[in-house]
């Protein structure tokens, strides 16, 4: 009904481009327009001022020659301003687009290896969007943001980097599982030294005791008993606590030799006649 009285409706976001007998005339904001198709006006079409998105899938090469898909995003949208030239000029926006993105993508990535390629990302996107935007603004389309979404090498590198990432991160945990195992043994060591250390301490305190108490003993009893049977006494008790100590070891590599109670006396004469003739030897 509205264009039998030559009224046409604009949406918002939107403009209509106005012919008069086939030739631009102007272009027509959101809202009603008088359009008398009498005289010669008619719409040409209308054109989008939203952000429209188109996505790219190019296959190119590194400089270490890998074969990677690189995906990048292009957010683009009309101008108001440029309408006319957006309209007219280009058939397929998203093609010429495409044409673009191809061109600097296979330009730049075949300049850096594949680990560069990941790690420049951001560089390669902008690089795509400085060179589609001077080119995609003489058509009337702005380039809001390119985007480099994703970097696809062929699936076995792609396997080759994990085991080459693997590798080395069980090299690293290796070195680790080394490293403490060596801290390990040199505590280990550490404390069978001061274990030893202080089981000597205990020794020689335990020795020290048995030297005290036997002085001591000697004192009490050199009073009443003669100095032999003082050594008998101690060579006896000796004799004792050796046999006590052997029988409670059930591993024991000693040698027996004669010990009756005989053989203890002679012994006891033994080094009593030792212990008299240094005595005699030193006046």
């Amino acid at each position: 009904m509205g264009q039998v009285f030559g009224c046409v409706k604009v949406r918002e976001s939107t403009v209509a481009v106005k012919e008069q007998w086939g030739k631009f005339n102007e272009v027509l904001e959101p809202g009603c327009h008088c359009m008398p198709w009498c005289i010669g006006y008619s719409k040409a079409g209308l054109l989008s001022l939203r952000v429209q998105q188109v996505e790219v899938r190019c296959e190119t090469k590194t400089k270490d020659n890998v074969f990677v898909m690189v995906v990048a995003s292009v957010q683009y949208r009309a101008m108001a301003e440029k309408a006319p030239d957006a309209f007219y000029k280009l058939t397929n926006a998203k093609a010429q687009i495409q044409a673009y993105v191809f061109d600097v993508i296979r330009a730049t990535v075949p300049r850096l290896d594949l680990d560069s390629a990941f790690e420049q990302k951001h560089d390669v996107a902008k690089s795509v969007e400085s060179q589609l935007d001077k080119a995609m603004s003489t058509y009337g389309f702005q380039i809001v943001q390119t985007l480099i979404v994703d970097i696809e090498p062929d699936v076995q590198v792609k396997k080759a980097m994990n085991q080459i990432n693997a590798a080395s991160r069980l090299r690293v945990a290796a070195s680790d599982k080394a490293e403490a195992e060596k801290i390990l043994e040199i505590k280990k060591a550490e404390g069978e030294a001061e274990s030893k250390y202080l089981s000597g301490m205990g020794i020689a305190r335990q020795r020290q005791a048995i030297l005290d108490g036997l002085r001591e003993s000697v004192l009490a009893f050199s009073g009443s008993l003669r100095p032999r049977e003082v050594m008998d006494l101690v060579l006896m008790t000796q004799y004792f606590d050796t046999m006590k100590e052997i029988g409670v070891q059930s591993k024991s590599s000693a040698v027996f030799i004669p010990h009756g109670i005989g053989a203890v006396e002679d012994i006891s004469t033994q080094v009593r006649d030792v212990l008299l003739h240094a005595n005699y030897v030193e006046h």
